[in-house]
């Protein structure tokens, strides 16, 4: 049986990962969507196993420890995020296609962990950081520092953008175009 494949949807906060995700999602619903475990706040609208696994600090230490994660990283100096390695794994092992959402960090521990020909992956940006800095900011009350630890980290996923297999921008108003190439990207490297 062959391989799966194993999606990397990498970008900066409020590039739209999350929004092409759910929309690739609704068309290709056989595959994969691994939640990702994160120790910060559930977010008003967010469903608890659904994109996020929310568990306390503690828990997620304990994981790190017993090897659960394929990958992991404290994000925005805030909380951790981590992909567990079993659904993957298993995922991959039975030829499927799994698609996650990660960071800058997580694709680098990835691409370290995980052989070259199992991936495919494809970096997320808005159409510049004005643009970006206004999605991150409509997110919530973020307070003036924390966009500004958002935008600083934009800036360095951004310059780190070349190193992903594609480059995809997320124009404001046009997640349908952001989606279909997505879509064609994941579809032709199958």
């Amino acid at each position: 049986m062959n391989k799966g494949k194993f999606v990397l949807i990498v970008g900066p906060s409020g590039s739209g990962k999350g929004t092409i995700i759910k929309n690739i999602r609704k068309r290709h619903p056989d595959w994969i969507y691994p939640f990702s475990y994160t120790t910060r706040a559930m977010r008003p609208g967010e469903e608890n196993g659904l994109v996020y696994k929310f568990i306390s600090k503690e828990e997620f230490e304990k994981g790190i420890n017993d090897g659960k994660f394929l990958e992991y990283a404290c994000v925005h100096e805030k909380g951790y995020y981590g992909t567990a390695k079993d659904e993957i794994m298993k995922g991959l092992e039975e030829g499927n296609v799994v698609v996650r959402e990660v960071d800058i960090q997580g694709f680098h521990s990835i691409k370290k962990a995980l052989d070259a020909s199992l991936l495919i992956t494809i970096f997320i940006e808005a159409g510049d950081l004005d643009e970006l800095k206004k999605r991150i900011a409509e997110r919530g009350a973020l307070p003036d520092e924390e966009i500004l630890r958002r935008m600083e980290s934009a800036k360095r996923e951004i310059a780190q953008a070349d190193q992903c297999d594609f480059r995809i921008v997320n124009e404001y108003g046009k997640v349908d175009e952001a989606v279909n190439a997505v879509e064609k990207i994941i579809l032709d490297n199958l």
